[in-house]
């Protein structure tokens, strides 16, 4: 027979023409250990979401704390930046010419030539930033000293040496360091002449006073060029020359960078052949080593009168010989 008597919360009321509240004593003892039964549940339920909410936030902060663990750890420590020859086209007065010696040489557009002349280097635009860091001070940002860079033009030519360029200083300049230890050159991309890598040579002096004397620099060093991004720029009109270079040599095969493909000197690259592309390196010097490169003195001449630079060499484009 089907119990068709009022019920509450699915339980029959003991006295179905009567209100809950008149239910008795033993219905509502029912009632309130039901009642308290579901509300432990509920306790549970919560605690339990609670405790996993903690969870997840202790797994995410775990992983956080692993990951940024795993980033610093990754990053190897700065060390000095490799010494490398100047090759035999510094004009630091080390051979021959010396545009440390002229005023107007400190300058951060060294596009043009200063003096006597004002020819433009022409090329895709270029900015590099060197961040000259003191390794010596305690890896703290070299403030103040004179960093001198040079390089050769789109045609392999370099300034006050190649042929018919002599009475010319383009793409030669000195900056001094701000206080984050940062200089930065506006130019052209250099070419990739027969022998050698794509690069940049530059010398760090202490202070602006010291850069008229070879002898106070205090490291010398060359940047060497992204291999895609001397790729895209060789593709250009002008640079014709540079794609059969470069397709003839490595980093790992050239004579300055080849003992480590320049794990230490290559920069990181923004930008496009349009607009031009901005080269950024970190320089770390440490005045506490003796320089072992840089000077021209005692390097000698080859068969032809040039001076010989250095082992394995490097033949730019008119045939002056030497590594540059």
């Amino acid at each position: 027979m089907t119990d068709t008597r009022r019920s509450y919360e699915g339980r029959p009321l003991p006295r179905p023409d009567e209100d809950v509240d008149d239910q008795g004593l033993a219905f509502d003892l029912t009632t309130m250990l039901d009642r308290r039964r579901a509300l432990g549940l509920l306790g549970l339920g919560a605690a339990g979401l609670t405790l996993a909410a903690c969870g997840s936030d202790d797994t995410t902060a775990a992983s956080s704390t692993s990951s940024s663990t795993s980033a610093t750890t990754g990053t190897s420590a700065l060390t000095e930046i490799p010494d490398e020859t100047a090759g035999p086209y510094p004009g630091d007065g080390s051979n021959g010419p010396d545009v440390l010696e002229q005023s107007g040489v400190v300058r951060s557009d060294i596009r043009s030539s200063f003096g006597s002349s004002t020819t433009t280097a022409e090329g895709v635009p270029m900015t590099l930033t060197l961040d000259v860091v003191d390794l010596a001070g305690g890896n703290v940002p070299f403030e103040g000293v004179a960093v001198y860079v040079w390089h050769c033009d789109r045609d392999g030519e370099y300034s006050l040496y190649g042929d018919g360029i002599t009475d010319e200083n383009y793409l030669r300049g000195v900056q001094i360091a701000d206080e984050d230890g940062a200089v930065t050159f506006t130019s052209v991309y250099p070419a990739c002449y027969s022998g050698r890598w794509p690069h940049v040579h530059f010398e760090v002096y202490p202070d602006q006073a010291s850069i008229t004397d070879v002898a106070n620099c205090i490291a010398t060093s060359q940047v060497a060029l992204p291999e895609d991004v001397s790729r895209l720029v060789y593709a250009t009109t002008g640079y014709e020359a540079s794609v059969t270079n470069l397709s003839q040599v490595t980093l790992a095969t050239d004579n300055v960078f080849g003992d480590d493909s320049g794990a230490s000197q290559t920069p990181t690259a923004t930008g496009d052949v349009t607009n031009g592309y901005a080269l950024e390196l970190t320089v770390g010097v440490d005045t506490t080593t003796t320089p072992t490169a840089g000077t021209m003195a005692g390097m000698g001449s080859d068969t032809s009168g040039h001076p010989a630079g250095g082992p394995g060499g490097g033949t730019p484009p008119t045939g002056a010989a030497g590594t540059a």
